[in-house]
């Protein structure tokens, strides 16, 4: 076979004419982008003479956002947003809506009271109620002092009767929602714990040992205190908070079988709590304006003698605890008789 001498020039002038095209397009692509000028930072395919007020990067009509002097870019907008302080209730809670806490507390003291029936109503209240020391049916030792501290909690979220269960929750739902807006959703839900398990520790404290005790009523009365508490902080009216508040602890001294014992433990932990949310914060803002009246350094800077009102809120509530684990550890000894 005989090769053909333009054979080979062709292919070489083929692969010529392919490197010249490619260099062409990459020129060209140079040309046009170098001529088209800035594009979106975000979207590469769009031109833009517009740059963001604060990072300078060019942004197109659809990423920018007017500011006080010029646009800004979503990402230095979201930057600043972030910076921004969250905005608080009076007394330093974050500002809740919905009353979220407060359905579901309702909520869970419903469907506990469901679960007593299901499981058996004497044997829940056996199980769960708030008991110092006594002996079941098989003679074993039951209650906190044989070490069942879960029935100080698990007692606050059980009921002895529909007619119990519906008068809390009417209460909780009276006061929930307006205390969980002035206090915020996190203050709130301290100041329900606080004050059922103060009302437990009380109730187990001056209680018979061997007599079991339910109902979210050391909690309910907390509030009844809390929301006294705050009104006065705030001078709205307490006339019908005080009346309301009188009228209840005299029933549970006239009734009996009414737990009086809790309601005034959680009448005074609630109030306690409350006072501390409340006032806290007014002390370091009142201990801030006499610092900037009168109390600058040689240099200028603000003298604070007083704590943050983090570290007021939050000592004081660490005492109240201490308290109450001190009021139990002194039952539970006296009960196992040391």
């Amino acid at each position: 076979m005989l090769s053909t001498p333009s054979a080979r020039p062709q292919r070489h002038l083929a692969i010529s004419h392919w490197a010249m095209s490619s260099l062409n397009l990459l020129l060209l692509k140079a040309v046009t982008s170098s001529a088209v000028g800035p594009v979106c930072y975000r979207h590469p395919d769009r031109q833009t003479y517009i740059r963001c007020s604060r990072c300078e990067r060019p942004i197109c009509p659809d990423c920018m956002t007017s500011a006080a002097v010029g646009f800004q870019c979503p990402d230095c907008l979201a930057a600043g947003q972030a910076a921004v302080r969250k905005p608080r209730t009076r007394f330093g809670g974050q500002i809740a809506e919905g009353a979220v806490v407060t359905k579901t507390l309702i909520g869970i003291n419903v469907a506990a009271f469901i679960l007593q029936y299901l499981i058996g109503f004497n044997a829940s209240i056996e199980r769960f109620s708030l008991l110092g020391y006594a002996l079941n049916a098989q003679g074993e030792a039951i209650g906190v002092a044989a070490g069942q501290y879960y029935r100080i909690v698990t007692a606050t979220f059980m009921h002895g009767s529909i007619v119990h269960i519906l008068f809390n929750m009417y209460v909780l739902y009276l006061f929930g929602p307006s205390l969980e807006q002035a206090l915020g959703r996190a203050r709130f839900i301290t100041l329900y714990v606080l004050s059922a398990v103060g009302g437990s520790v009380v109730s187990l404290t001056f209680s018979a040992s061997n007599t079991p005790s339910v109902g979210a009523s050391g909690a309910i009365f907390g509030l009844m205190g809390a929301t006294l508490v705050v009104r006065a902080a705030m001078r709205e009216e307490v006339t019908s908070v005080l009346v309301f508040i009188g009228i209840n602890l005299a029933f549970g001294f006239v009734v009996p079988s009414i737990d009086w014992r809790a309601h005034v433990g959680g009448l005074i932990v609630g109030s306690v709590v409350a006072a501390l949310f409340a006032y806290g914060p007014v002390l370091v803002q009142r201990d801030r304006s006499r610092a900037t009246r009168g109390g600058l350094t040689p240099g200028g800077a603000v003298v604070s003698h007083q704590p943050a009102a983090q570290v007021v809120v939050f000592s004081g509530i660490a005492v109240v605890i201490v308290i109450m684990v001190a009021l139990v550890m002194y039952r539970v000894q006296q009960l196992r008789g040391f």
